[in-house]
């Protein structure tokens, strides 16, 4: 899933498309807004909050979208582009147009309404309403574990599995330490640590928290289960985080953060692409 910095550029480069032009042309190709057409209104802007976009036009509507898993925003030239099965929205104006490809979500409501759909989130980490005390002070209320209060969009806004096992690994926390375990201290530091992280990822095309760009050196723990440690030179591994219904995965070091996860049952691991890579290379019969 996108992470805050991707949505945050997303919502830049729609912007610099969008804002303060007319739309030729409006397509929202989901069930319940299928009838709406706002061909004709003027984009005021698109912003971002946490991983949600938010595309406010001068009819006073506000079209809400979230990528999801698979989802993304493409930009081409109006006079060429053309919507296709992926294609959940298609806006357009005389020079540029929007196609929002295999969205997670697409709603459209008033802008004055958008707390209906956003207002439950945490501060936002790439936002106006950052607040690093808000966020220490919602992680430390977390009746859960650290790991699983990160992902929570609800204590913060803008972190996913890549930042919130980069952002544990880098301050040698285990993900399943009690939040009532952390103290404030490592909360503040913990936050200070994922701001810095995503400021840095929204001003880059590649996500990095190591400092290199090259693929397989960008990241300290996340997608390196199996293989060495950047930092001790033991076996990262990956483990399920979360309540029932809501489990993501989780990258860590045991070494380098205190041990097993209570859901990782210790056996050995092969890096990521391991098996996919070996069956591309057996011989076909």
């Amino acid at each position: 899933m996108p992470e805050g910095d991707t949505v945050w550029r997303t919502a830049q480069r729609l912007n610099q498309a969008f804002a303060g032009e007319t739309l030729t042309r409006s397509e929202l190709r989901w069930p319940s807004l299928a009838t709406l057409d706002f061909t004709g209104a003027t984009t005021l802007e698109v912003v971002s909050r946490g991983k949600h976009l938010l595309h406010r036009l001068n009819s006073g509507h506000t079209i809400h979208s979230h990528l999801r898993m698979e989802g993304q925003w493409l930009i081409a030239d109006a006079a060429t582009a053309r919507p296709n099965a992926q294609t959940r929205a298609f806006l357009s104006t005389t020079r540029w147009a929007g196609l929002g490809q295999r969205l997670g979500m697409l709603d459209v409501v008033g802008t004055d309404e958008e707390h209906t759909l956003v207002g439950h989130l945490g501060p936002d980490l790439l936002g106006p309403d950052w607040s690093a005390d808000r966020a220490v002070a919602n992680l430390a209320a977390a009746d859960t574990t650290i790991g699983a209060a990160l992902l929570d969009q609800t204590n913060l806004a803008g972190i996913g599995t890549l930042y919130a096992a980069e952002t544990l690994f880098t301050e040698r926390l285990n993900p399943w330490t009690p939040t009532a375990e952390v103290t404030d201290a490592q909360l503040t530091h913990l936050v200070e640590r994922a701001h810095r992280l995503l400021d840095n990822g929204r001003r880059h095309a590649v996500q990095s928290t190591t400092g290199s760009p090259r693929h397989g050196e960008n990241t300290w723990a996340h997608g390196r289960s199996g293989r060495p440690c950047r930092r001790c030179g033991g076996t990262v591994r990956v483990a399920m985080i979360g309540p029932p219904t809501r489990e993501r995965t989780m990258f860590y070091c045991p070494s380098c953060q205190g041990g097993l996860a209570p859901t990782d049952d210790g056996r050995p691991q092969r890096p990521l692409g391991a098996g996919r890579k070996a069956q591309s290379l057996s011989p076909k019969l």
